[in-house]
């Protein structure tokens, strides 16, 4: 009698204590994730051409601007900013409680320092071309003066890289920028701060590299004590994740989701990512695609949920052109040329291009043969071998050039020597189309891979470039898509979801849309492993 009156005791004091508190987190704990590659430069004026490295360094760095869990700019070091009438002037004010990890005050000089760098082509970044024509000074310690030739609606994008601690970097010259042990060992401002430790084997591949909270990040400290990269050349990182070995993987090919062995504790989180894949058809390469009647027929013969569903697994979106949901511009009742194998049929039918005897087609001597070039990533090139299967049902023949990311842009991307590209591109935060499809781009080191645009075309990005009123602009980008439908410079095909799979331990993680992989670690400051109960008020 007596234990039965304890035990409802303490169970009766066990309901009461959890109606009457509440469940919050707490400090502690270590995360542990898998990536598929190697760090090489934990710099974020060389960071974004390897996602290893951006990983680290949106986590170790802080920036001007960062994007918040919806995929919108916040302010990161910014603690308030102005922007002149005429939109060519930006007065930005920073927060004066930031330190770097050494102790060291972050000012408005650090900040001009990294612009520098990234501007002077001696130091070789990605991001240069950015800050071309930026006029750039400080008023003070804490106020940046930034002033563009011409309004540009996207320029506080532009202010999303990591800034670079000037005491520890202003010694090393741009022979030796690449190569300072600085890039892995990095002192920067961010949640995270270099342990500093990081595991090498004997070949000298990084195999885990230890960060440890910043208890002085202006932002407050984080609450998970300890986030660990192990490090791994292919999908046995997977295997590392079914041993428990880590509690979360970078990226997973939708492929190889069903290999994860540990359902019950896995949260699968499905992030949209402003990225797409598209065939880029280049007209003065090959004779066929310079036909205007062969590319509208390729369209009518793309299935692209055919493409989602063998090659994603069902994890993307199917995509009409480089306006994607939720962006500025996007409409989902534009003009789109779907799935229609009769219709294809008809239109080359049409315009004479006969099937010979093999079954292929040709008109006046010439085959309507294209060599579809791409890179060797097993997702692309299952997506080619849909795309020759599903055009070679309307006698179109296919060859198909397998390549390395390396290979293709020295010897193919550069010098647009290729009929039909399969690749992706990635938009940004902000929709602006220049980049891609400015007709001032279609050559190295532009990336208008389709070499498209005129005059009206130009106009037309150039006018959504300095228009500030959103509607006016959404307006402007839809008369640019209806020139794509029109003209058909490329065959859009999808969006992949980015998958990301993490112990249900971590618990914070509320991002919703990425613009870039490594802003999935935007709130890590809030993510959390502990928890504590408080008494409800």
């Amino acid at each position: 009698m007596i234990f039965i009156l304890v035990a409802s005791l303490l169970s009766w004091g066990g309901i009461t204590y959890y109606s009457k508190t509440t469940s919050i987190a707490n400090y502690g704990g270590e995360y542990i994730e898998g990536v598929v590659g190697q760090p090489q430069h934990i710099n974020p004026v060389l960071s974004t051409s390897n996602n290893a490295d951006d990983d680290l360094v949106q986590i170790i760095f802080s920036s001007l601007f960062k994007y918040d869990n919806q995929g919108k700019l916040a302010n990161d070091l910014v603690d308030s900013y102005d922007v002149s009438e005429d939109k060519t002037q930006y007065t930005i004010h920073l927060k004066n409680n930031v330190a770097w990890h050494d102790g060291q005050p972050l000012t408005a000089t650090d900040v001009l320092f990294t612009i520098n760098l990234i501007a002077d082509p001696a130091y070789k970044s990605p991001l240069r071309s950015n800050w071309q024509g930026i006029e750039s000074s400080s008023t003070d310690d804490y106020t940046l003066n930034f002033k563009i030739q011409t309004p540009y609606v996207g320029f506080l994008s532009n202010l999303t890289f990591g800034i670079l601690p000037k005491h520890i970097w202003e010694s090393i010259n741009p022979e030796k920028f690449a190569l300072t042990n600085f890039n892995l060992e990095p002192i920067g401002s961010g949640p995270y701060k270099y342990n500093p430790s990081f595991i090498k084997d004997s070949s000298g591949n990084i195999l885990s590299y230890k960060l440890v909270a910043n208890p002085n990040y202006f932002g407050g400290k984080p609450y998970i004590s300890k986030i660990t990269f192990n490090y791994y050349p292919d999908d046995t990182v997977i295997t590392a994740y079914n041993q428990k070995e880590i509690m979360g993987i970078s990226n997973v090919s939708p492929k190889n989701l069903a290999t994860i062995k540990l359902p019950q504790s896995t949260l699968m989180h499905k992030f949209n990512i402003p990225r797409y894949f598209a065939v880029f058809f280049n007209q003065t390469k090959s004779v066929p695609l310079a036909s205007d009647e062969v590319r509208e027929a390729l369209a009518y013969a793309t299935n692209r949920q055919e493409i989602i569903d063998s090659v994603l697994d069902g994890n993307g979106k199917p995509v009409y052109s480089p306006f994607l949901p939720g962006m500025i511009g996007y409409d989902e009742n534009a003009n789109k040329i779907d799935f229609n194998l009769d219709k294809a049929n008809e239109i080359l039918d049409g315009k004479n291009w006969k099937r010979d005897n093999d079954g292929w087609r040709s008109k006046d001597g010439t085959q309507l043969q294209i060599n579809l070039v791409t890179t060797d990533w097993p997702e692309l090139f299952q997506t080619a071998e849909l795309i020759k299967s599903q055009w070679g049902k309307v006698g179109v023949k296919v060859e198909i050039n397998n390549l390395s990311v390396s290979d293709i842009q020295q010897n193919y991307i550069r010098p647009r020597e290729y009929d039909a590209l399969l690749f992706g591109q990635v938009m940004g935060s902000d929709p602006d189309p220049f980049s891609f499809w400015h007709s001032t781009q279609k050559r190295d080191p532009g990336l208008n891979l389709s070499l498209f645009g005129d005059s009206d075309t130009d106009k037309l990005i150039d006018d959504g470039r300095i228009e500030f009123d959103t509607d006016k602009r959404a307006s402007i980008y839809r008369d640019f898509q209806k020139k794509l439908t029109t003209e058909i410079p490329a065959i859009f095909l999808y969006s992949p979801d980015y998958v990301y799979p993490v112990n249900k331990k971590i618990q914070g993680i509320d991002i919703v849309n990425l613009v870039f992989p490594s802003e999935r670690f935007a709130n890590i400051d809030k993510w959390y492993i502990k928890t504590k109960r408080i008494w409800n008020k």
